[in-house]
């Protein structure tokens, strides 16, 4: 066995467990995780293929230099028989251009040196063409291609391919869009004018200059010479200006052998990795589960000390994490979490005490009377020391407003001022726009007393139905809904544990068309369950001590995902060096 072999079998656990949060939006990002351990092993694979460094040399191959004449002659007799255009000058390659040093029988050449193009047309009759959309950039071939009629061609379907050439996207080359045309495609394939073309002339694999042009060496000189910024890009000189290294054509054979099979290793690898994963995802949903389900005090006890005697193995990815805490969140408000106390006051006398003091609030004209609405989301079964009541029965909703941005004397003044953006599941203690008294008498926003509730109404991304509580007095803007309650009554803390519980069902509820969004009366309509005020306090004791645990495993987990991200990369180094 290789020592690449033994760096991947010896440390199979190090590469399969090296994960992180997917950040990337686009192509396979509906996976939660990037198996990071596994993405650098394939990227260390590619590296010691191009640097001579995966398979032994044999002194009795003929060498690089060698092919690249007979390469040489074969463009030269293309030349005059007038089947390519006149091969790109260049100057000659110096040191300071190699980026690493080859073995004995290699030889460094410009990509210029080692291919040929196929020329343009533009499309006559039907014809497949290929664009980036048609590329699986991670292996390398094309697997959506279009096949379209003349009339429909894009005004970038110009570039002649054929079974073998090598495409690489000049536009975003950090996208590393890059693929050999595997197959012989019917209709003619024709490739966008946003590639270079680079067919292999005999003796160079395409294999090879596929993985050449991945590398982190290659990366590093098309970033040296891209111009733009939200588009960067190189051109077809700066491509076929770069240097790749040649060898002998007995060993890019081998090379080829060998990585295709050590990349079936990874595939292997990656599958195992990612079964393993979801097997263990549907394992705690299913066991979390049991804990919401359970239909009393006792049943709930027996099923949380089956999964207490797995906890250490249960709650070892963020995912897994991010469930028990919202397991707890659903716990705390379906009443489950503390046992109820017969001594507190029921909620049907607290709930007397509220509507008495909002009838008062009504008559003085400081909140609005709404009438009755149909309670928007269900609540299951509740202790009978509960009520089930909807939001407009405990609070005023109030929304903001936004002064105009024209009238420079509402702005930058000393009142906090909330954007939507700014209710991300925290406290808010500032503001980063303060608005003048002028600015808010001239508006119909409105001064929010400290311990309200936001809850943002409008927004894609995490932004509509995500909560905070304000620390401070504050307007907000109109895409804010604010609930305005009596602390003494309902404790704010446990009001947020109940938007944070139905987080998703909320902004489910949210209708439009670029912008889906709630609006003040969904939000008065949402379903609440309200207990003895006693217990709310209770609830809201339990569940900090709860995410506290959850926190801390949250932070071990980092920490021990950064050590084994740092390893994988130190081996990648060791490795290389």
């Amino acid at each position: 066995m290789s020592d690449v072999e033994n760096l991947i079998t010896d440390n199979i656990a190090n590469w399969a467990l090296a994960v992180q949060k997917r950040n990337a939006t686009g192509r396979g990002s509906s996976k939660k995780v990037e198996l990071y351990g596994i993405k650098k092993l394939r990227e260390l694979i590619r590296e010691l293929a191009v640097r001579g460094k995966l398979v032994t040399q044999n002194p009795e191959d003929e060498p690089a230099s060698a092919l690249l004449n007979r390469i040489a002659s074969e463009k030269a007799q293309l030349f005059e028989s007038k089947e390519i255009k006149k091969p790109r000058k260049f100057l000659d390659i110096t040191e300071n251009e190699k980026p690493f040093d080859i073995p004995a029988g290699w030889a460094w050449a410009r990509l210029e040196d080692i291919g040929r193009e196929w020329g343009q047309k533009k499309p006559d009759q039907q014809f497949t063409y290929i664009d980036v959309g048609a590329i699986n950039k991670e292996l390398g071939y094309i697997s959506e291609p279009n096949i379209l009629e003349a009339g429909e061609a894009p005004s970038r379907a110009r570039k002649l391919v054929k079974e073998g050439t090598v495409i690489y996207s000049t536009v975003r080359p950090y996208l590393l869009n890059i693929a050999v045309i595997n197959q012989a495609f019917d209709p003619e394939p024709i490739a966008s004018t946003a590639f270079a073309i680079l067919h292999p002339m005999g003796g160079m694999s395409g294999s090879f200059i596929y993985r050449y042009l991945r590398s982190p060496s290659f990366v590093k000189y098309v970033e040296s010479c891209q111009t733009g910024i939200a588009y960067p890009a190189i051109n077809d000189k700066q491509f076929f200006s770069g240097v790749i290294p040649v060898p002998p054509e007995a060993e890019q054979i081998r090379i080829d052998a060998k990585a295709q099979e050590l990349m079936s290793l990874c595939d292997q690898l990656e599958q195992q990795t990612e079964s393993s994963l979801t097997a263990h995802a549907t394992l705690v949903e299913n066991l979390l589960a049991t804990l919401t389900s359970s239909i009393d005090a006792a049943e709930l006890e027996q099923n949380w000390l089956r999964i207490a005697e797995h906890f250490t193995t249960l709650f070892t990815t963020e995912e897994s994490i991010d469930q028990l805490k919202q397991t707890v969140l659903q716990l705390a408000v379906m009443g489950k979490l503390v046992p109820q106390n017969p001594n507190d006051e029921p909620a049907s006398v607290l709930l007397e005490k509220i509507a008495a003091e909002k009838a008062q609030l009504i008559k003085e004209k400081k909140i609005k009377k709404h009438p009755k609405v149909q309670p928007i989301g269900g609540l299951g079964d509740l202790p009978s020391t509960w009520e089930k009541i909807v939001v407009q029965d405990f609070a005023d909703i109030r929304l903001g407003s936004t002064p105009s941005r024209t009238e420079p004397t509402y702005w930058n003044g000393e009142i906090p001022w909330v954007s939507s953006g700014e209710v991300a599941h925290e406290i808010i203690w500032d503001t980063k726009e303060k608005i003048t008294p002028e600015g808010l008498s001239k508006s119909s926003t409105s001064i929010i007393p400290a311990r309200s509730l936001l809850m943002a109404i409008i927004g894609q991304g995490k932004t509509r139905g995500q909560t905070a509580l304000l620390g401070i007095d504050a307007c907000t803007n109109q895409n804010i809904a604010a609930f305005v309650f009596n602390e003494n009554f309902v404790v704010p803390e446990f009001v947020w544990i109940w938007a944070k519980s139905k987080y998703h069902a909320h902004r489910g509820g949210g209708h439009g068309g670029a912008q889906p969004a709630l609006n003040g009366k969904k939000v008065r309509s949402f379903s609440f369950p309200l207990p003895p005020t006693d217990e709310q306090q209770r609830i809201v004791e339990k569940v900090d001590e709860l995410l506290a645990i959850c926190n801390q495993l949250q932070t071990h987990l980092q920490q021990a995902q950064q050590t084994r991200l740092h390893l994988a990369d130190a081996m990648v180094e060791g490795a290389l060096s």
